[in-house]
Parts: structure tokens; sequence; C-alpha cells
């Protein structure tokens, strides 16, 4: 077990800043007003290599004796008592700016009073001469004076080598088991190479996250004043948060780590008690602002956010705003309707009398109670939050302990939910009957076609989907998606993520107009159908010059035989009487030779020329035909 190291000191001290410092990360709320910090806050943490617990706690403003002005006053007081006792080591902080005043002396007799080893810390030293007035605290009594900066860093290292002195070495972990991935992003960060890991079973864009060896976080987020402390108190059986009627009574987000034994299997968990969410515009003070962010990094940071409700005021518009913050960050969910106890006597009687009318044979429906049975509320509760329907709803009271054990069974059965793989086999079955059993509205009447899915991550579940066009996904048909999906493979009260796809065009067509072509091979040109210019390739024509006009000027193209002449060597040529075959080719009677075959006393046949007056050659153009 690894040791405990607390913060003590008088208010306004700078025990939150230091706390962070050590810690290397913002988790306390560091403030100027005095009395921020009420809860103790604990964080597991790490100094050049060794583990160990480092507590935040709040100020000691009472001497011995004296009466607290208030609950919350003297509950936090109750808390610094709590951590000293558990503590292998103190450190006590002073501020050197306003010097020693009487109530360090207090503090300094309840230390001695503990027992424990105690490291005098002097705060606020930033410079060199701050640094040296710190010696006027040698009137503590304390052996070593460690003067810090813990805005700047300032003395720390030489802070922490003392610490370590009187922490216990921590035991060795034991060796990880199998575990399941999460996904990277808001509430984690991957490690370098996360994603790039071939490890069998791990998969890319998502960190490995092992439930057998890390506990599950659980947030306990809701309201102010709705009972998430006292929830966390029941559970816990101590009092390990503060719990007051005034409402925002908890301020920083406090992680309570908890452990219960199920079947002779311990489960760990950490319960992270937050501060009540209020409406923006009801944010008055920036304490309060910093609360309300604490809470929105806890819902990101955890597993299961637990949304707690208050049984006497129903569902109010702020509870549905903070369950769309549940969705947003896409964490699994358990609604709570806490307080049951105080409605529990007029549900029992408002059952009774429903119980008499029946016996009575009154069977009208009008005259029936709206709701007397705990599966009506809750699917009334589904009904009023239907963003998340998928949520399993428990009532609980934290003061009579009415269904705690039931809200931990819920707790178990969503996080089997979030670890369960799907086989890819049975993914696309469900899938693809969902598909054709119901088409996407398409403006073009287009159909959607679905070619297959693979889950790639787990809590939360994600899977991408490959389709012929993911335009045609809206929010209504990927919602009609996931509930086949929770239909076929349950994931109650666990998000589902979709991510479509449109499968892109891999393979090219392999008949392509072009250089090697058909026509290429013929011996023409790629495109080109010969003199009269139709192009095969499907591409326009060109102009065509007229008939003693100058030629059009074309894109230069490959040497070729002319059309006519190839034409002309293929055809053989029949020679008739009076008819003499001359060395330019067919000719007549005072005709010119010429390629086509003309006929005397008339114009050409297949020229189309006038016939003349007299013996004269006909029109037959040489050159051939048109």
């Amino acid at each position: 077990m690894s040791g405990v190291l607390a913060i003590v000191g008088r208010p306004n001290v700078g025990k939150s800043a230091l706390f962070n410092r050590i810690a290397g990360r913002r988790i306390a709320i560091v403030h100027d007003q005095p009395g921020v910090t009420r809860d103790r806050i604990a964080a597991e943490v790490e100094w050049k290599g060794r583990p160990f617990t480092l507590i935040d706690t709040g100020g000691i403003g009472l001497r011995r004796g004296e009466k607290a002005g208030d609950i919350i006053q003297q509950a936090a007081l109750d808390q610094v008592e709590l951590a000293i006792g558990a503590a292998s080591a103190i450190l006590f902080v002073v501020n050197v700016q306003e010097g020693l005043v009487a109530l360090d002396e207090e503090v300094a007799q309840r230390l001695r009073a503990a027992g424990k080893p105690v490291l005098l810390v002097v705060n606020k030293a930033d410079n060199e001469p701050a640094a040296a007035e710190a010696v006027d605290f040698a009137r503590l009594g304390f052996e070593r004076i460690h003067p810090v900066s813990a805005i700047h860093g300032r003395g720390l290292e030489a802070l922490m080598r003392a610490a370590m002195e009187h922490l216990p070495e921590a035991e060795p972990e034991p060796e990880p088991e199998v575990g399941v991935e999460v996904e990277a992003g808001e509430g984690g960060e991957a490690g370098e190479g996360a994603g790039d890991s071939d490890e069998p079973g791990t998969r890319k864009g998502s960190r490995r996250r092992d439930f057998n060896r890390e506990p599950l976080r659980l947030a306990i987020v809701g309201r102010p004043n709705v009972g998430k402390s006292s929830l966390i108190n029941a559970l816990t059986a101590s009092t390990r948060v503060v719990v007051s009627p005034v409402p925002g009574t908890t301020r920083d987000a406090v992680d309570v780590p908890f452990e219960v034994e199920t079947e002779g299997r311990r489960e760990r968990y950490v319960l992270v008690d937050t501060a009540g969410v209020r409406k923006r515009k009801s944010v008055d003070s920036s304490v309060e602002f910093f609360s309300v962010k604490r809470t929105e990094e806890a819902v990101g940071r955890c597993d299961i956010a637990v949304l707690v409700l208050d049984a006497g005021d129903g569902i109010l518009e702020q509870d549905k705003k903070i369950g769309a913050l549940i969705t947003e960050a896409r964490r699994a969910c358990i609604v709570v309707v806490n307080k049951w106890d105080l409605v529990a006597e007029s549900v029992r009687q408002a059952r009774e009398q429903e119980m008499e009318r029946r016996g009575a044979g009154d069977r009208n429906p009008g005259n029936r109670a709206p709701m007397t049975t705990l599966g009506e509320f809750g699917q009334w509760v589904q009904e009023k939050l239907f963003f998340l329907d998928y949520a399993p709803v428990i009532f609980t009271s934290a003061h009579s302990g009415f269904h705690l054990d039931r809200l931990l069974e819920a707790v178990r059965y969503v996080a089997a939910q979030l670890r369960q793989e799907i086989p890819t086999a049975v993914l696309n079955r469900t899938l693809h009957d969902a598909v054709v059993r119901r088409q996407p509205v398409s403006k073009q009447g287009e159909l959607l076609k679905f070619y297959y899915a693979t889950q790639i991550g787990y809590a939360p579940p994600k899977f991408v989907l490959f389709f012929n066009r993911s335009d045609l996904l809206n929010r209504a048909y990927e919602k009609h998606l996931t509930d086949a999906m929770r239909t076929a493979f349950g994931y109650e009260g666990c998000p589902i993520v979709l991510i479509p796809r449109a499968r892109p065009k891999t393979i090219e067509p392999v008949r392509k107009f072009g250089p090697a072509g058909r026509g290429a091979r013929r011996g023409r040109p790629a495109g080109g159908r010969g003199a009269a210019g139709e192009r095969r390739g499907g591409g326009p024509r060109g102009p065509r010059s007229a008939a003693g006009a100058a030629p059009v000027e074309a894109p230069a193209r490959p040497e070729r035989r002319p059309e006519a002449e190839r034409l002309e060597a293929k055809r053989p040529v029949r020679v008739k009487p009076g008819v003499s075959k001359g060395a330019g080719g067919v000719s007549k009677r005072g005709g010119r030779a010429g390629g086509a075959r003309t006929r005397t006393g008339g114009g050409g046949k297949r020229g189309g020329g006038k016939p003349a007056s007299g013996r004269r050659a006909g029109g037959g153009r040489a050159g051939g035909r048109r």
C-alpha cells in the first residue's frame, strides 16, 4: 500500500495551489476567497517513480473548544481530522507574506498531538528576500523549514525529497489481466503509439483499458441539493463527503474509492462526488463557475454517469440539460430517482385505493390513478427523458437505504454491457435486416445500400458502417439503426456511436479508350473514326471545313493512310467493253483519268455532275465517293 501525504493549514495559505503543483494537474479549485475547499480531495500521484496518495483539506479556522458558526464549517473541520488520522506524513502550510499568526500556533498544537511526521512548508516565498523571512516560523518548534512557492514551483524538489523519506515503499502491482478498449478523447488521453499498436485485440484509434485492474469510475451528477453526497455516504457507509441541507455544499469533484464484494469477487469503484449544476444565468460567482467546470470534466472522465433526480420535485428543465451533457460526452448513464422515502407513503396510499377500486368492480379507466407502481413511474421518467430512454431507472433513498443494492446491480450490468464485443457476422445480419425493413427518406428517391459494418471501439461502443451513400443517413435513421442493435444485443444504459462512411470506388473500368484502346490496335488513332471526323470515344466532333474554304486547323495527329486510297485499293476493278485502263486508273473517251468509274455521254453516276451537251466527260469527282 502506498503512503498518504496530507496538506493541512489554516484558511487561504495556498494548500490547494500546492496540491495542484505536486499532482501536476488542476484538480482542486484555487481562489483568493477563504474556505473554498471543504471536502477531502484525494489524488493518486507519483514523484520520481514513487506512487502515493495526496490529500487536500479545508482550512482550520477554529480554536480548540470553539464552536463552528454553521454546519458546513464544522463538517469541513471533521474532514481535516479524518485526513490527519489517515496520513503517513503531514505538510503543514503557512503564509510567509502574512507572517506567524495565532491560528498557525493552534494548527501546530493539533499536529503535535497527532504524533505524525510534520514538515513545515512556508508558502508564497516567491523570491530570495521572502524566503529569508521564513526563519520567523522557527518559533513553531519544527525541525526543518521548507520555503516554497506553489505558484512558481520554487523549493518543491527539496520539499518532496524530505517528504519521501517519511512515506513507505509502495507494494508491487500484480500483472495486468485482459481488458477492453475505450475511446480515446474526452475523459482520457491515449499514450504515444496507442493507435498504432499491433497487439491482438487492440484497435486503431482507441486506448487499452483494463477494467479488471483499474477501478470503474462513477460520476454522481445532478442539480444542487438532490442528495448526491448523501448517496455516496450511504454507499460507502461513512461520512466521506460533507453533507448539509444548504444547496451548493460540494464545490470540488471528490474521488471516493469504494470496494464491494459480490459472489466472492471484489469489485473496485471510484465514486466522484460533483457540485450541483444550476442554470448558467444563475451562476453568480467565480467559485461556482469553476465548480461547474469540474463537474463537466468529471463527466468526461467517468465510465458511467449516475444522473440523480429529486422524487419530490419531479423532472425539471435543468435535469434535462444535465442529461444532455451526459449524451454529448457519450457516457453510459443510470438514472436514479432519490428521496423516494418522501413520496413512498402517498404512492402506497394511491396503490391501495386503486386495488380497492378494482376489487369493487369499477373498471372505468377514467377513475384509475395515473401512476401507482414503480414500473409506471419508470416509464414516465423515460418518456420525459426521451433522449436517455436506454438508461435504466432506479428508485432509491439515501436516507433509508431503499434499493441501494439494485443501484449496484445496475452498475454491474451496465459495465458488462460496455465490455461486450459483437461478432461481425451477427452485426452485419442485424443491420442488413434493419436497412431492408426500412429505408431512409431521400428527396431524389435513391435507395440506401448497406455493405458491411465492424466494431472499432468500446466504452462507448463504436461501429463503422459502410454504405453506397453516407449522406442519406440522418438522426432519425441512425436512431432506427441503434434501436435495432439494442433489440438484438442489449446495450442497456450505453450510448451507441455509429460512424457512416461511403465505400469508395477503388476499381476503375478496364475497357478505356486511350492509346492502348481497340482503335489503336487496328491501326486507327485512339478515339478516331476516320476521315469523317466521328469520334469513338464519345467526345465532341471537330468542325468540318466547307468546300473550297481553307481547312480548319486541328490538333496534330499521327500520319495515316487516306481513307479513299485505302478503300480503292481493297475494291476490285471491273473493266467493261469500250473502257481502257490507263496509268492513272479507268478512263473514257474525252474523260480525265480518275479514281472513280464514269459513263459516256452523261454526268458521273457516283459524282452527281450535270449531263453535258455533247460527248463531255461526266462530273465524277476524282478522289473517291462521298
